[in-house]
């Protein structure tokens, strides 16, 4: 590494670095950041695509005064390393660390919390009309991929900026993928931009040698903006963003600084929206990357050298869930895969491959998949749409009011539930069962083991009715051994392991954690029954009336907030049911808080839902 970076004690001293430092500067950035990510995980393709853009960002703005708002903010890490936080690497995504994403509470230059896509436009659209209604003088500044852009909000965005005419500056970080290969028209439209720049080369010439014409150049340049109109939607493959409202500018190279920081600086003079068409690399300066970006999304530990994962993690729920969608298909000639640009994350890339005309990516864009397959459904399909827990809920309204209120058999295959560990606040799995549970019409299930999540999917996909299919990220690394599931009905429950005195009621992943602890509380000399909640919704209420009964303790496991979760509807059933019986019910689950970023293992320490922290709170109730 050079001593550029090492030097650099504040972002302000960019400004006074030559052309040839800062392009080593953004060497020295990017075998910083190869080096720190091989060795904490992370987001890394992403981050190497943005080094000249953030460096160019710096060297132009002054963001003690000026606004940045990234969109997702998996790509903010140069903008870390610039902020103070270089020291502070080692301890990325781990527990007491700095944050994958922007946090506003690590920064005063984190300026907007992000974890999802497509909304910096709305959030530096709104700091930018609080400028205004202030009368404040600075720059706002929103950075966001083509992929996020496919997000139908990015768009709604953009069409208020143009309208109003306010002030903005938005860059177009263009690298033709989100995590995935980036899909659909927009895509296209940005590929033909790409290839096809004459119009900004046409409108720079033109107007430099008319307004030259002696006398008359400058009223022949102002007289003919009505031609250069036409003449651009002739030059250029369509005027999207200027059709808007929004000056376009682009594409320029992503990776020359001085191009970017020439761009960026007219873009400054200008009084009305602007947006500005980068093109990037992802994966830039590291050939492991920039040859598989999807992998090198987000990925964990690795080698520097071979760029191979230092741990093999096995088989997991995704895989299984891809072989097993892949088997249905072979028989189902109605069945149907829809993602929003997680081919590769929910395990559909074989199904993709082997059924490209039955497979839907629709890109970042979870309400339109959950109505398109409401639609697919309506006209006899079996669409199942595989999607991780924390993006399902930018699609709620479209659960509730497209699928659940017409009853149509749409299979929802959660992926990610519960705790994902060090990606932190904002793709925490644990608020799925609350906004599911009180849908009308829809059922919930969840599947103790790899096992059973095929035997689960092959029930949902024989039903006539909205399912939602909800399992862990990673697979099963418990010591204990879970069997599937031979035969079911529908709300019903299966007891694991039989019991006296206490039953433990777990859902999911919980089951394994449940084992675990009647193992040490049969060594404490109690014996407990464990449940699996095989039925989230409806709860076999069957059980719960013997469990009542029989005068069991009823404690209930699940790695979901404990407002709205399982333990709510079975304590509210004994409630209403048996109001007169005493029995003693223990929820345990998630706090009604965020939960931070860290190993999962340390974070199910934190809330006391590890074996020992369950036996803990069961003894209270003893």
């Amino acid at each position: 590494m050079n001593n550029i970076l090492n030097n650099l004690n504040d972002f302000n001293e960019i400004k006074e670095l030559n052309l040839k430092e800062l392009d080593i500067l953004a060497s020295d950035i990017r075998e910083f950041l190869i080096d720190k990510v091989s060795k904490t995980g992370g987001h890394l393709a992403s981050n190497l695509g943005v080094v000249e853009l953030t460096i160019s960002l710096y060297n132009v703005f002054d963001f003690s005064q000026d606004k940045l708002i990234w969109d997702v903010g998996h790509q903010a890490y140069v903008h870390k390393i610039l902020t103070g936080r270089k020291e502070k690497f080692e301890t990325l995504r781990k527990f007491g660390g700095i944050s994958g994403f922007p946090k506003r509470e690590e920064s005063i230059y984190d300026m907007f919390e992000t974890g999802h896509s497509s909304t910096s436009i709305s959030a530096a659209l709104g700091m930018a009309r609080a400028r205004d209604l202030t009368n404040r003088d600075h720059e706002v500044i929103a950075v966001i991929g083509d992929g996020a852009l496919t997000g139908g909000m990015a768009l709604e965005a953009l069409n208020d900026a143009g309208y109003r005419k306010t002030k903005l500056i938005v860059i177009l970080n263009d690298n033709q993928m989100s995590i995935g290969k980036n899909v659909g028209g927009l895509s296209t439209y940005l590929s033909k931009l790409r290839i096809d720049p004459k119009y900004t080369r046409f409108r720079e010439e033109f107007n430099s040698t008319v307004s030259k014409i002696p006398s008359i150049g400058k009223g022949v340049t102002n007289s003919i903006e009505r031609i250069k109109d036409s003449i651009k939607q002739l030059i250029v493959p369509g005027m999207l963003f200027e059709d808007m409202g929004i000056r376009y500018f682009g594409p320029i190279d992503g990776h020359n600084i001085k191009e970017l920081s020439k761009v960026l600086t007219m873009a400054k003079k200008i009084k009305e929206p602007v947006i500005i068409h980068v093109i990037t690399k992802k994966g830039k300066g590291y050939n492991y990357a920039e040859n598989n970006p999807d992998k090198f999304h987000g990925i964990g530990p690795f080698d520097c050298d071979s760029g191979e994962l230092c741990f093999n993690s096995g088989t997991s729920y995704s895989t299984v869930f891809g072989d097993e969608m892949l088997s249905l298909a072979k028989d189902n000639l109605n069945l149907v895969a829809i993602t929003a640009a997680m081919r590769d994350g929910t395990g559909l890339s074989k199904f993709a491959e082997q059924f490209p005309q039955r497979f839907f990516d629709v890109g970042i864009a979870e309400q339109h998949a959950v109505t398109l397959a409401a639609g697919m459904a309506k006209e006899g399909l079996k669409p199942v749409f595989a999607v991780y827990s924390t993006f399902l809920q930018r699609a709620y309204d479209q659960i509730l009011h497209d699928v659940s209120i017409q009853k149509l058999p749409v299979i929802f295959a959660i992926d990610r539930a519960g705790i994902v560990g060090e990606d932190g606040e904002t793709h925490q799995g644990i608020f799925d069962l609350s906004y599911l549970t009180h849908i009308p019409n829809m059922t919930i299930v969840s599947p103790k083991c790899l096992e059973e999540l095929r035997f689960l999917l092959r029930w949902a996909v024989n039903q006539n009715f909205p399912v939602a299919l909800r399992y862990p990220r990673g697979g099963d690394n418990s010591k204990v051994k879970l069997l599937p599931r031979k035969e079911i009905d529908l709300g019903s429950f299966e007891v694991v392991s039989k019991g006296s005195e206490i039953a433990l009621i777990a859902a999911g992943k919980m089951v394994q954690q449940a084992m675990l602890a009647k193992e040490k509380l049969v060594a404490m000399g109690y014996d407990p029954m464990v449940v699996s909640a095989t039925f989230i919704k409806p709860i076999d209420k069957k059980m719960i009336d013997f469990l009542v009964k029989q005068n069991y303790k009823i404690v209930t496991l699940e790695d979901n907030v404990l407002h709205g979760g399982l333990g709510s509807l079975i304590l509210e059933y004994i409630n209403v049911s048996h109001s007169t019986n005493k029995t003693a019910v223990l929820n345990i689950g998630f706090k009604d808080e965020f939960v931070t970023h860290g190993s999962v293992d340390i974070l199910y320490k934190l809330y006391k839902m590890d074996p020992q922290g369950i036996i803990d709170q069961i003894l209270k109730i003893l």
